[in-house]
């Protein structure tokens, strides 16, 4: 799949991309969130179609682009969400978007394969998650899910909205813990400082180091350095 994005040279833009059909099936309108360029013009360029129905793809470098460009168009159908984005961290992006539009079917599309992070993202409401590292024909058979997921579609065979990736035991640990110590554990392996989650989660300072120290304590480790190299 990446070595389909290098050979292609077309140039990319926030505007749609519409394939011209003669058949009078109405197509279906995914939305593309991704900070490199490469990546939005080969998916854009590989999936024009899926079994016959045209694919209209709009795209957005950033969080914010994103929200305004769905903001504007009520026939999406779809989300295709990158988790690190210039102006977003991680699962942050995802948050900030099914906040601001809840009905959005939106899957993370990214290079990530990491069971917490798939568990996360299916938590707060993610409907899919599509690896970059997949094969074209599971990106399709994916997409194909996502666009219909009352039924399959022609030739095309479901793929799943979530794939496994080997389970973390370190995950389970947290999880005893609770739903705010996963999200706490999410954003300090996605780079944020105790600062940035206690704006973000609009607890104190104090209260974040808690949690972290709790964290620290319930995996065995004695860094945060540490914490966060059990996940990688």
């Amino acid at each position: 799949m990446q070595e389909a994005f290098r050979q292609s040279s077309e140039s990319s833009s926030s505007v749609a991309v519409a394939p011209v059909y003669g058949s009078a099936i109405s197509p279906k309108r995914v939305l593309l969130v991704d900070d490199h360029e490469l990546v939005r013009v080969g998916v854009k360029s590989m999936f024009v179609e899926l079994d016959g129905t045209p694919i209209v793809w709009l795209d957005a470098c950033s969080l914010q682009e994103a929200l305004n460009v769905y903001g504007g168009d009520e026939g999406i159908d779809a989300v295709l969400l990158d988790l690190n984005l210039a102006d977003c961290k991680g699962l942050q992006g995802l948050r900030q978007f099914i906040r601001a539009y809840p009905s959005a079917r939106i899957a993370v599309f990214s290079g990530t394969q990491d069971e917490f992070v798939v568990r996360q993202a299916r938590a707060l409401g993610a409907v899919g998650y599509v690896p970059k590292g997949a094969t074209v024909i599971e990106v399709k058979n994916t997409l194909a899910s996502l666009l219909w997921p009352q039924r399959g579609r022609g030739q095309l065979a479901a793929g799943p909205l979530f794939p496994r990736f080997p389970a973390s035991a370190m995950y389970d640990r947290v999880a005893e813990l609770g739903t705010r110590h996963l999200d706490i554990l999410e954003q300090v392996l996605s780079g944020c400082s105790n600062q940035e989650i206690s704006t973000s989660t609009g607890l104190s300072l104090g209260t974040v180091k808690n949690y972290v120290s709790s964290l620290l304590l319930a995996l065995d480790v004695k860094s945060r350095s540490h914490m966060i190299s059990l996940f990688r």
